[in-house]
């Protein structure tokens, strides 16, 4: 049995390892971790490593996460938390159904220009992060297929399996995260997305009036993406 401890007595407890620290400067000290780690992965970068580059002591970095393993998953969450965020916080912006997928696909590219593949590569190597990954990316395709059945009831879009489209979807996500997609075909993940975005409206449209995507319309010649050869 334990040692009884006095209830009245709730002033928080420092270790050597653990240290009290603001909520400003946590919040500071946590986004630059996450820049760190997203730029580079987490394998490699150890918290003696983490403690010098953020000029903090290791005591002050462990108040951020009780161990190297919580501390990539609060970053994992917080970049997709975040993304997701940003990213719906812009389809809601977006009157137009036809339209909505496109910011979301173009979101979700934007998204990806934020982390390495040093990053990916890890995310998905190691399963807690990776079951945060296979979570969201399901989550992805569900708002797709939403996005897609409102389309159809609005009658922009034809009456389709909306369920297999956004699975495409899904799968061409993780095909551009692991790069695969992008080494055969020359493109970025940006541009990847917005073709993705052009073939599904293209295939979708219902044909009421002419349609003609404006990622097209918008792209200047040194955007295009010439061929692989």
């Amino acid at each position: 049995m334990s040692a009884p401890t006095d209830s009245r007595d709730r002033r928080p407890r420092r270790t050597a390892r653990r240290r009290v620290v603001d909520t400003r400067r946590r919040d500071e000290l946590l986004r630059q971790a996450e820049a760190i780690i997203l730029a580079e992965g987490f394998t490699a970068v150890t918290m003696d490593e983490l403690a010098q580059r953020l000029v903090c002591s290791k005591a002050t970095l462990y108040s951020l996460a009780a161990t190297k393993e919580q501390l990539v998953l609060a970053v994992t969450r917080a970049f997709f938390r975040e993304a997701t965020a940003e990213i719906e916080q812009a389809v809601q912006a977006e009157p137009d159904p036809r339209q909505r997928i496109r910011v979301y696909l173009n979101g979700v590219g934007t998204a990806m220009r934020r982390h390495s593949n040093a990053f990916y590569d890890d995310m998905v190597g190691y399963e807690p992060t990776a079951q945060i990954y296979r979570k969201n990316s399901a989550a992805a395709a569900h708002r797709v297929h939403q996005m897609i059945e409102e389309g159809v009831k609005s009658g922009v879009f034809r009456a389709l399996n909306g369920h297999f489209a956004a699975q495409v979807v899904a799968v061409t996500i993780d095909a551009v995260q692991s790069g695969a997609l992008l080494e055969s075909t020359g493109l970025t993940a940006g541009d990847a997305f917005s073709e993705l975005g052009d073939l599904l409206l293209d295939g979708l449209s219902s044909g009421q009036g002419a349609f003609e995507p404006p990622s097209t319309a918008r792209r200047s010649p040194r955007d295009q993406v010439s061929a692989p050869r």
